[in-house]
């Protein structure tokens, strides 16, 4: 086309003047027969007539073979590219039937035809889509096998290609990294966003861990990660298989841009002023926007910790896949577990291993400090009343216990209590809270909270110029609530995905208050918001539960297990008041089927659980956001339409 284009600048003064022309032949032609002619030729630019014309031919001439050149040359670059594809397709198919670290992978068509599985995704709520996946995010060339386990430890980690500087970086690889890498993507379909996590395995949802994957019936399961709801639908731990990713080694000529992870890395140093990150290799990243989402730390017991290498290797800290596979082994094969805490993760931990009991003949224990089950959460009778619910399950309660010491001796983990009670076990689960991992906030000069812990971040989840806070480790001010930090996995998806917008010039501030939930196995659930602390006054409505009233049938109705992307706000924009009256709090005592407990502060409802009551959290969500005193709290109840069959 170029060379079109210049035989037309040269030949364009001729099409422009073609009288002239035909003029000129005519005088030529009179003078050749000696006289002057009769008449002038008309010009016909297209036929050239008898006695003129022969420029206008050779002008045709020109700019048709022009053309037909420029096609030509079209096709033969087009037909270039397409087998410079071809061999670069074929290099890769043979290099993938090679074996890499003593794992054989699969070839590169294998892996462009696989089709993602349909998952709902884990990090995005309902009420927003999620981002369109672009063709190469789709289906992205990769070397390696997609493994089971989702992690991407065929290239030893050694061997990968490290990107030098990425648009976009987040730090730690959990829920929040994830929401924000989709929520990037959507504002700027382009983007090329990395994420380093020092775990081996791709993003995945914590929940499950604790939940579902302990009552699959699949003898496999610590290998597929695969677990049915309560509803029975399957589906994967992980939030996408690794074809949805880019290989880091492709970071950088990636022309559609995408999310690339980079695991068993650590960031290990930050360099705010001079926008880059050192990782445990040494190698050095640079960046234009950085999340920090490191979650946190399991917290273990000092008398543990002080006990010796052989019960610390006795002992598990719940928090990842890896721990996950270790508790499973161990707890088939052996004969005793004890579990220390009371709180949400040792109360599933011990419902789901309890019902293991009752066919292996394991012997679970779970003791606390508080009097009951999930006593700082919940009002006393009904910790009590849950405390009895975990005994049905197969588990060996011991309240009130304040360990001293813990010594190895004949094989066994002996637990000495302050009270003189002796506990003999064959393993430790230490469920007793998350530390928030702030390990960057020297090198990067970012504050940290000194009540709550966690990075201080601003409105807008900022912690400083180009670093932004999500997840476990943000710090942040609640208007209504005042400064809080939440460790929950609708806290993780909503931040992640509020600072992926805010990396990309959105600028919007943080006002959502995430819920959380926890089930004891499939037939009691609750969902909670705001601040739940047993130390504040509560007033609980409560009536009879039918069997619609149970996770399980939760999960059957919405359609997933993660109850977060089920409640959308849409729920609270014309609640229903119900009819029924609601009876006497004396007619359902100590029948605590269904419920609603307010949480109150100066008079007003500062937190509530919904017990067995489900797809209500909107309702509940704006009685907190309004901050109003409520003279009869009964009648808020029926907004939750508790008393309906």
């Amino acid at each position: 086309m170029l060379k079109c284009r210049a035989v037309w600048k040269k030949l364009s003064p001729l099409a422009r003047a073609p009288s002239a022309v035909s003029r000129l032949n005519g005088r030529r032609a009179g003078l050749n027969n000696g006289r002057p002619p009769s008449h002038l030729p008309v010009a016909h630019m297209s036929t050239g007539p008898a006695g003129g014309g022969g420029e206008n031919q050779l002008y045709v001439l020109l700019v048709g073979a022009a053309c037909v050149g420029g096609v030509f040359y079209a096709y033969q670059t087009i037909r270039g590219d397409q087998q410079r594809y071809q061999n670069r397709m074929a290099e890769l198919s043979s290099r993938a039937q090679s074996t890499v670290s003593g794992k054989t992978t699969v070839s590169i068509q294998s892996e462009l035809s696989a089709v993602p599985e349909p998952e709902s995704q884990g990090a995005t709520s309902p009420e927003e889509p999620g981002p369109p996946t672009p063709a190469a995010e789709v289906a992205a060339p990769s070397e390696t096998t997609e493994p089971p386990s989702g992690s991407v430890d065929s290239i030893p980690a050694s061997l990968k290609k490290i990107p030098s500087h990425a648009p976009y970086l987040l730090i730690g690889g959990g829920t929040a990294s994830f929401a924000a890498a989709r929520s990037i993507r959507a504002r700027d379909p382009g983007a090329r966003v990395l994420i380093v996590t020092d775990e081996p395995d791709l993003p995945y949802m914590r929940p499950p861990l604790s939940k579902e994957l302990w009552f699959s019936d699949d003898p496999t399961v610590t290998e597929t990660l695969r677990f049915k709801q309560w509803n029975g639908k399957e589906r994967s731990i992980y939030f996408q298989p690794p074809s949805f990713y880019i290989n880091p080694e492709e970071f950088d000529s990636a022309e559609n841009g995408g999310v690339a992870v980079l695991t068993d890395k650590k960031v290990v140093h930050m360099d705010v002023r001079g926008n880059k990150v050192k990782l445990d290799d040494d190698t050095e990243i640079s960046y234009d926007k950085c999340l920090i989402a490191t979650g946190g730390v399991p917290r273990n017991l000092q008398v543990i910790e002080r006990a010796g290498e052989e019960v610390i290797r006795r002992t598990t800290l719940f928090r990842k896949i890896e721990d996950f596979k270790s508790l499973d082994k161990a707890s088939r094969n052996i004969k005793s577990i004890t579990i220390i805490g009371g709180g949400f993760l040792g109360s599933e931990l011990a419902c789901a291993l309890g019902r293991r009991s009752t066919e292996s003949g394991l012997e679970v224990l779970q003791m606390f400090p508080e009097k009951g089950n999930m006593g700082k959460v919940l009002p006393e009778y009904l910790s009590n009343w849950t405390t009895e619910k975990v005994k049905r399950e197969g588990v060996k309660i011991i309240s009130e216990a304040l360990v001293k010491s813990v010594t190895y001796k004949d094989d066994k983990l002996e637990i000495q209590l302050k009270d003189g009670r002796l506990v003999k076990t064959d393993h430790i689960v230490a469920a007793v809270g998350l530390e928030p991992n702030v390990d960057l906030a020297k090198s990067a000069g970012l504050e940290v909270d000194s009540d709550f812990g966690g990075y201080r971040v601003n409105a807008e989840l900022q912690a400083r110029s180009n670093i932004w806070v999500a997840g476990d480790a943000a710090c942040f001010y609640d208007i209504r609530l005042g400064r809080r930090r939440v460790e929950h996995h609708d806290h993780a998806v909503v931040s992640g995905r509020l600072a992926g917008e805010n990396m990309t010039g959105a600028s919007k501030p943080y006002w959502h208050q995430s819920m959380f939930w926890s089930d004891l196995g499939p037939d009691v659930g609750y969902e909670a918001i705001g601040i739940v602390d047993s130390s504040l006054p509560t007033v609980a409505v409560f009536a009879k539960a039918t069997a619609k009233d149970t996770p399980k049938a939760a999960t059957e109705k919405s359609g997933t297990g993660i109850r977060s992307e089920s409640e959308t706000e849409d729920t609270a924009t014309s609640p229903v008041v119900s009819a029924t009256p609601a009876p006497s709090e004396q007619q359902h005592k100590d029948d605590y089927g269904k419920g609603v407990i307010f949480y109150l502060r100066d008079k007003v409802v500062v937190g509530i659980i919904l017990w067995n009551v489900f797809n209500r959290m909107p309702i509940a969500r704006k009685i907190i956001k309004d901050g109003e005193e409520h003279a009869d709290l009964n009648e808020v109840a029926k907004l939750f339409n508790i008393h309906e069959d």
